[in-house]
């Protein structure tokens, strides 16, 4: 490598023989370019540099929308009975259908890869950001917070969907780290949670100004709720352990009390996912969109592609208004000749259907051909004709958040994580009522078992979290996967799309990627693939 890099110093200094050998020319510091050596010399670099390790977040892997129509927040969805994935962009229809493997790319290798990127990136600034000249120190602690508060969200990532992983908490090398054997998941939610205490004990309560979408306080708390509430479910709580419910619900208990914040339920449950009620009261965390600076695709897929379509066995989840009975109960008062009329209002905030007023007229099955339904959560089209400027959206151009943490979330988790440890107890009924009040349902029946309270639990959380990528996790972590999915999924007339398949035995975790397998010989494979 030193003979090759004389060759060009020669090379450079024959051409300018005729003035002679300028030494500036030994310098092979670029100047066109930061290096590790030059970048993280300023307070704005050191901002830069966090501001990549958020970024991530909008990566393919992630939570997506960044370029060739993705919209990955959105396609998780279609990983569950909930939705559909008709075009299989970035391999989503392969997962969902059980036909994946460790060769499979899109979202399987780009998911790994992109998680990696968020945690190099974050291990980067937080080795560098110290030696950073003019920093003040009370705010280069408060960006580590942050950091922190990523790292922790990528490697939950990498353990939620392929177990354990290498665990890596220096800036990338690929001397010392290119070989290393997978940590177990154990040791990889360890870190997890000592990121997000560590995060937590830092932030502050709550951003204002341009500062608001950082990571906060609440927000590391929240996650760390999500995180014990994984841990407690059966998937991974193979030992039924009951400590670690009652370790789950005083995680949620711990932001409900949270003191300073203002958390509670936005009013309207529609507008909640709306551009002009972003970062209301009900968010704790999001991933900031902005066109043009960073726009996602999220109007386009939602209004025209139509590649998170709803499927039927969705739209019969949704209870009755009057009665709060499900449409299968004879005594609900269901109308088969009126099949969306009196339902849950979640249903028509949540997406459209034949005979909906859409975009100012009523549309039919054809207008969303795929299933009959079509997504309206994380999309400004409603029933009203949408302002001319915002009528056309392409790739892009959308600027709704997508919400990763919110507040209703943190009440189902906490009712969850009681009911399991503590049986459904009052506080358990308050947290849900307090979510069917926002919509004017029916408060839970009083005096169930837990048994059956854990059933009302699920069927809240799939139609209060409907289109925000949540389900297919919950129902592998119930570990009832291998019942649900394994199942024909149907258009809103009942007619046949196709069937999927979920072996238990392998698809509880995906394969680590072939890719990375071939790069490293060292990480061991999931089981059956």
């Amino acid at each position: 490598m030193k003979n090759i890099k004389k060759i060009y110093v020669l090379l450079a200094c024959a051409g300018y023989l005729a003035t002679g050998c300028n030494k500036s020319l030994l310098d092979t510091v670029p100047h066109d370019r930061y290096t590790e050596e030059t970048f993280w010399r300023t307070p704005e670099a050191a901002n830069a540099g966090l501001v990549g390790c958020y970024s991530v977040l909008r990566n393919n892997g992630i939570y997506g929308g960044k370029g060739s129509n993705n919209a990955t927040a959105l396609w998780d969805e279609t990983l569950s009975p909930n939705a559909y994935n008709q075009t299989d962009g970035l391999s989503f229809n392969t997962v969902a259908s059980g036909a994946h493997n460790a060769s499979t790319a899109g979202i399987i290798t780009t998911r790994y890869k992109d998680a990696y990127m968020g945690i190099g990136r974050c291990n980067t600034f937080l080795e560098k950001v110290d030696g950073v000249p003019g920093m003040d120190a009370s705010l280069v602690r408060r960006m580590k917070g942050e950091a922190m508060f990523l790292r922790g969200l990528y490697y939950f990532t990498l353990a939620t969907y392929y177990g354990g992983v290498p665990v890596i908490l220096a800036s990338p090398n690929s001397a010392t780290q290119a070989d290393l054997p997978r940590n177990s998941r154990e040791e990889v939610i360890k870190q997890v949670l000592t990121d997000l205490d560590s995060a937590a004990n830092i932030l502050p309560v709550k951003f204002t100004g341009a500062d608001v979408g950082r990571a906060t306080k609440g927000a590391a708390m929240a996650l760390k709720a999500r995180v014990l509430l994984y841990e407690a479910s059966d998937l991974f709580n193979t030992a039924k352990d009951p400590a670690k419910w009652a370790a789950a619900a005083a995680a949620a208990k711990a932001v409900m009390d949270l003191g300073g914040t203002g958390y509670g339920l936005f009013g309207d449950y529609r507008g909640l996912f709306l551009q002009q009620n972003e970062n209301n009261k009900e968010v704790i965390f999001d991933v900031q969109y902005k066109f043009p600076n960073q726009g996602s695709s999220f109007d386009l897929i939602c209004t025209q592609y139509n590649t998170n379509a709803p499927l039927l066995d969705l739209a019969k989840t949704y209870y009755m208004k009057e009665t709060g009975l499900p449409i299968s109960n004879p005594a609900s008062g269901y109308d088969p000749a009126k099949p969306y009329e009196g339902r849950d209002p979640r249903l028509n905030a949540t997406f459209t259907y034949p005979g909906d007023m859409y975009r100012g007229a009523v549309i039919d099955a054809k207008r969303f051909a795929i299933t009959g339904y079509g997504m309206k959560k994380f999309s400004l089209y409603d029933k009203e004709a949408p302002p001319k400027d915002k009528s056309d959206l392409k790739d892009g151009q959308s600027e709704i958040n997508f919400i990763v943490l919110r507040y209703a979330d943190i009440l189902l988790m906490y009712a969850e994580a009681q009911n399991e440890a503590a049986g459904p107890d009052a506080t358990v009924y308050a947290a849900l009522d307090m979510i069917r009040d926002r919509v004017g349902m029916p408060h839970i029946p009083t005096g169930l078992s837990k048994e059956a309270m854990r059933e009302e639990i699920r069927h809240e959380r799939r139609v209060e979290l409907a289109g925000e990528g949540l389900y297919y996790n919950d129902i592998r972590r119930w570990k009832i996967a291998e019942t649900v999915m394994n199942a024909d999924i149907q258009k809103y007339d009942g007619s046949f799309i196709e069937k999927r398949v979920f072996k238990a035995n392998r698809d509880y975790l995906w394969p680590i990627p072939q890719t990375e397998k071939d790069l490293n010989p060292n990480l061991q494979q999931n089981p059956n693939y």
